[in-house]
């Protein structure tokens, strides 16, 4: 709920400010001394980055299918995870088999988290959550409970989808009726069920690993 660095300084100032931030991210990288562990994290950024070019083509797009969500997720969220759970192991000088265990569990997990807070943008509210509750309605993102929503609507719904998502044509009650919609069809739970299942594969990378009360 706090003013974002955009607001308070604007446009130039913050990108700058992002990019000496990002710099001095390789500079700690190359400091550490690893090849390995500055490959996977400079892989895992031009991941990240084509996740999100991917995530704004697929903007305002009613077509979009779940596969697609899934790669876009996959990439922008879960690559991002999978490189911070891997390099864990690489510092450690772990075996293969454990670094790309940690690799599995980063990936699936961050999946789970993704799906779970793009539910949450339909039900929850901006005290619980700490953010304004219809952020990804409002920007017309297509998340899985629209995704699954529009794969079940009538003509009806799908008109409103297409003028509240496609042409960003809102009025204050479309929110609420988007809420509805989605209850309606049943994407949340459906979604939910979704990340339990990659939460249970994160889970079960973990297997291999030695017992400890961090892996417990």
């Amino acid at each position: 709920g706090r003013k974002t660095a955009n607001i308070i300084w604007g446009n130039s100032a913050s990108v700058l400010v992002g990019d000496f931030l990002f710099s001095r991210a390789f500079e700690l990288m190359v400091e550490d001394g690893s090849l390995k562990v500055l490959k996977i994290l400079s892989n895992a950024s031009a991941v990240i980055a084509e996740g999100e070019g991917s995530q704004l083509t697929a903007q305002r797009r009613i077509e979009t299918d779940e596969d697609h969500y899934l790669d876009i997720i996959g990439a922008k969220t879960a690559a991002l995870f999978a490189a911070a759970c891997r390099i864990a192991a690489v510092v450690a000088e772990r075996d293969n088999a454990q670094e790309m265990a940690l690799d599995s569990f980063g990936r699936n997990l961050g999946i789970a988290f993704q799906l779970v807070d793009d539910a949450i943008d339909y039900a929850s509210d901006e005290a619980t959550m700490g953010k304004d509750a219809g952020d990804d309605f409002r920007e017309g993102k297509l998340t899985l409970p629209v995704i699954l929503a529009l794969a079940e609507a009538d003509t009806e719904e799908r008109a409103f989808w297409g003028r509240c998502m496609k042409d960003l044509e809102q009025t204050p009650t479309d929110l609420e009726s988007a809420r509805k919609i989605i209850a309606k069809h049943g994407s949340i739970e459906k979604g939910r069920i979704i990340a339990q299942d990659h939460a249970a594969k994160a889970r079960a990378a973990l297997n291999g690993l030695p017992a400890s009360e961090t892996k417990a």
